[in-house]
């Protein structure tokens, strides 16, 4: 469990900091440990050496440092798994969606990137012991694809109160990459406050792609988008919650053989991710799914189907 922060937890740290530090969304004492000192510094409007005390503080308190890999082990058994809503899919990812981690969903245009995240938001409400996270769901939706009436359709199809599902999805609509990485500096505070338990950000790379035309603007895209992924990770780490991400592909011309398209983002997104999952258009209303970079997961490809209840288990 993440530990609150207040007056006299950090020793020598003044209520007035603190009271900053509240205010700028800190609200435990794990987010400040994974923050770095300069973000701090901004977010708070303190001085450098203020916010390295603190930071040096929140660290010494949370973080042991050297552990036996096996305490490790343990602190994994924490991590809660998601169920898709298909077996097949569930397999591949080792489970489900874990927490303490971003999971990437990579594919062209219908290629069910958006209905996996739809149906993520009606199953994280699930209890954990029916393959849930029992906890509400926060979207940050980038390209205008949230769809409530199909969100209720899936609730529907799986034996929920729509309305009630309804209720404890909070979404964002993001209007440019200004305004995302806002929103995602956000979340420590919307975390803590509402109980979220999944987040999703649909499309991740959409506004970075749009605003930052042409190599002479790479940099700092990328840069951009390397610190938003950053924080998103460390969201993730701090509170023990799931984050599911949708990338965008691009093609290749130059490409002989095999498929032209690849994902976007470079080797910023690649290196930011826990899990890849590259997804593809199949025969018959299916799709094809395939984990193409993790540390635990084998490669391995599987069909699914999209259906009313969002995705399941395609019939063989």
């Amino acid at each position: 469990m993440a530990e609150i922060l207040e007056p006299g937890i950090l020793k020598g740290v003044a209520s007035t900091t603190v009271n900053k530090l509240l205010k700028s969304g800190f609200t435990t004492v794990e987010s400040i440990a994974v923050t770095p000192a300069r973000e701090i510094a901004e977010m708070a409007g303190m001085g450098r050496d203020t916010a390295l005390k603190v930071c040096r503080l929140a660290r010494m308190h949370v973080d042991p440092g050297f552990v036996p890999a096996l305490e490790i082990l343990d602190m994994r058994k924490s991590m809660i798994k998601c169920t898709t809503g298909s077996g097949e899919f569930d397999r591949i990812l080792g489970g489900g969606v874990e927490t303490g981690a971003i999971t990437e969903l990579i594919g062209e245009f219908g290629s069910g990137k958006t209905q996996i995240c739809f149906t993520l938001s009606v199953t994280a409400q699930l209890p954990v012991e029916e393959g849930g996270f029992g906890g509400n769901v926060c979207v940050i939706d980038t390209e205008s694809t949230f769809m409530p009436e199909r969100i209720m359709q899936i609730a529907e199809e799986r034996g929920m109160d729509p309305t009630k599902v309804l209720e404890r999805i909070l979404i964002a609509r993001a209007y440019n990459s200004e305004h995302q990485i806002i929103l995602v500096n956000s979340l420590p505070e919307l975390v803590e406050k509402s109980g979220i338990k999944l987040v999703v950000v649909d499309s991740m790379i959409g506004h970075f792609r749009g605003e930052y035309i042409g190599r002479g603007n790479l940099s700092e895209r990328q840069q951009k988008l390397g610190a938003c992924l950053s924080k998103l990770m460390r969201v993730a780490e701090a509170f023990n919650i799931a984050v599911v991400i949708t990338n965008q592909v691009m093609a290749t011309p130059d490409t002989m053989y095999g498929d032209p398209n690849k994902p976007t983002g470079g080797h910023v997104m690649a290196h930011s991710c826990t899990h890849r999952v590259y997804l593809r258009k199949g025969r018959q209303n299916t799709r094809l799914a395939r984990v193409i970079d993790s540390p635990s997961l084998p490669e391995e490809k599987i069909r699914f189907a999209l259906t009313a209840a969002g995705i399941e288990d395609a019939e063989e």
